[in-house]
């Protein structure tokens, strides 16, 4: 298969730690909603550091882990959910600039928490149609815009800062890449949208500072009509797309559902996990459940942060059948299926 790799190095950088319970009421009102979350401990990037910077600083590091020059790579994507620094502005191009991988290709993947399962299957078709590539750098971040968003409030879970930067190499076979699927309904594309801000409403200078992003969970009440019965239906349908979109990646790539060792879903909450465990069969220990706990939610780069750890403290083992999944607003389900 032409487009097999494997990534050969792995690098995390995290923002500072803080307490999520401590915190919560510079954040929100109900500080018992955010209890029951789940979540322990939360990571916010020092001011003025931007998702660039996360992402440049983990890019760096992961080059340096593999033994590889900068100006060896041949693609550059870079994933990440968010508003990055600048509007107008070519995120990816930064970030392979201020790495110096001057004779790489810069690709932005930007889809909300599935980009950087997804942006697995771009760098798969990347090397499948250009023989000459042999190393990509995969970078994903989130750092979140406070103007926009509130870390506690405007999402599920708690958000963290973080980035997580992966050296593919082609022909490699350590944590060989075996498939990508992902599945889009965009009937839901208008749940989580700002109103202002767009081409089709600006920002007025002299006008009122933007009102952060709701509760996607109010969100969908209010898109769904505050219906039950069709809150109730979109779970079940949310809950058999993503089980859906885990088998799809078995089948392109071979292998059953329960040959599974590992499964690194999105960071949610406790309850949303453990529906999520229940729901594709899997037990507490095949999850990264306690990493979730201990971390927060990265956005898009939950998956990665999550096989980096593991990989820094021998978490996964040789052979074993990984699955990177997510699900992001739009909507998208998305699975990468790795064989460690």
């Amino acid at each position: 298969m032409t487009g097999t790799f494997g990534i050969r190095s792995t690098s995390v950088v995290l923002g500072e730690p803080a307490p999520v319970l401590a915190c919560a009421p510079e954040y929100v009102e109900d500080v018992g909603r955010i209890r029951d979350l789940g979540f322990e401990t939360f990571y916010r990037a020092p001011d003025g550091v931007g998702v660039t910077d996360l992402a440049v600083r983990a890019g760096t590091a992961a080059l340096a882990k593999a033994d590889v020059p900068a100006d060896e790579v041949d693609l550059v994507v870079f994933a990440m959910a968010d508003v990055p620094e600048y509007l107008y502005w070519d995120a990816a191009a930064s970030v392979q600039s201020r790495l110096g991988a001057v004779r790489a290709e810069a690709v932005l993947v930007n889809q909300a928490c599935s980009s950087g399962v997804a942006a697995f299957d771009t760098v798969a078709g990347k090397f499948a149609t250009h023989s000459e590539y042999r190393v990509a750098l995969l970078i994903v971040a989130n750092r979140i815009p406070d103007a926009y968003w509130n870390r506690m409030d405007s999402a599920t879970a708690v958000v963290s800062d973080g980035a997580a930067a992966a050296v593919l190499v082609r022909g490699h076979h350590e944590q060989r890449w075996l498939a990508t699927d992902v599945l889009t309904d965009g009937r839901y594309s208008d749940v989580l949208r700002m109103e202002i801000g767009g081409a089709r409403q600006p920002f007025v200078a002299g006008g009122p500072a933007p009102t952060p992003m709701g509760n996607p969970a109010d969100l969908m009440k209010r898109f769904l009509g505050s219906n039950l019965r069709s809150t109730i239906k979109f779970v079940r349908y949310n809950r058999t797309r993503n089980r859906e979109v885990l088998e799809r990646a078995c089948k392109r790539a071979g292998v059953r559902p329960e040959d599974i060792d590992l499964v690194l879903h999105m960071n949610a909450d406790a309850r949303t996990l453990k529906d999520y465990r229940v729901h594709c069969g899997l037990t507490r220990a095949r999850t990264n459940t306690d990493l979730a706990r201990e971390h927060g939610h990265f956005g898009a780069a939950d998956q990665l942060i999550a096989l980096g750890l593991l990989r820094a403290s021998d978490g996964v083992r040789t052979g074993e059948l990984v699955a990177l999944t997510s699900t992001g607003n739009g909507m998208h389900w998305a699975c990468t299926l790795l064989r460690a």
